[in-house]
């Protein structure tokens, strides 16, 4: 059974779909205790780091996130869920990320188009479990006005201006700044790699 964290927003009836599309169970949890019981849990994201990261709190499952992360349940964070993942973002400064990951969440600069939106190849910079059977350039479709610095457990990252955090991996924990559940077949590959990790 995968858990969706459904903290108020985010893309939770097209992740929904995706899950639906490759006969997977899941369920909807918003509390510590629903947190605390998964056995893989994803973390949507589409909004406001700030916005997000309240409600995250006033849901009172902070630590219990970060405790199924460290216990090794499998965890996967979509766009706004992977910079979660950071100790913070320049979306909201006043806002503290997860801190899974050091580093901060930063706009994008510079006379290109912002949001970063549309498809965008992926470059491979190490092996990685969530990418298996999609090559070393697979197309993603982004939706991301900020951005995750590349950090060593980068798996593959995306050029626009700059290259930053495409896909993290590490261990049990999984995020990806594109949106699986909007890239087709390869998106729903992923999804399915995630589900089998």
């Amino acid at each position: 059974m995968i858990s969706i964290f459904d903290y108020g927003a985010g893309n939770l009836r097209s992740v929904e779909n995706t899950l639906g599309a490759i006969g997977a169970n899941y369920q909807l949890v918003r509390s510590p205790e629903e947190v605390r019981s998964s056995m893989k849990l994803i973390l949507p994201g589409v909004g406001h780091f700030g916005q997000m990261m309240r409600a995250i709190d006033q849901l009172r499952v902070r630590e219990a996130l970060i405790e199924v992360i460290r216990k090794g349940v499998p965890f996967l964070g979509i766009c706004l869920g992977l910079q979660a993942l950071f100790e913070a973002s320049e979306e909201a400064p006043d806002e503290h990320g997860l801190g899974i990951f050091k580093g901060h969440v930063k706009r994008f600069q510079g006379e290109m188009r912002i949001p970063h939106m549309g498809w965008n190849s992926l470059h491979r910079s190490k092996a990685s479990r969530l990418l298996r059977g999609l090559g070393d350039h697979p197309y993603m479709y982004f939706a991301n006005s900020y951005y995750a610095p590349v950090v060593r457990e980068t798996a593959a990252a995306c050029e626009y201006s700059l290259s930053f955090t495409a896909v993290l991996e590490k261990d049990n924990l999984f995020g990806v700044q594109f949106h699986p559940e909007k890239s087709g077949e390869a998106g729903l590959q992923i999804v399915r790699n995630f589900i089998e990790s």
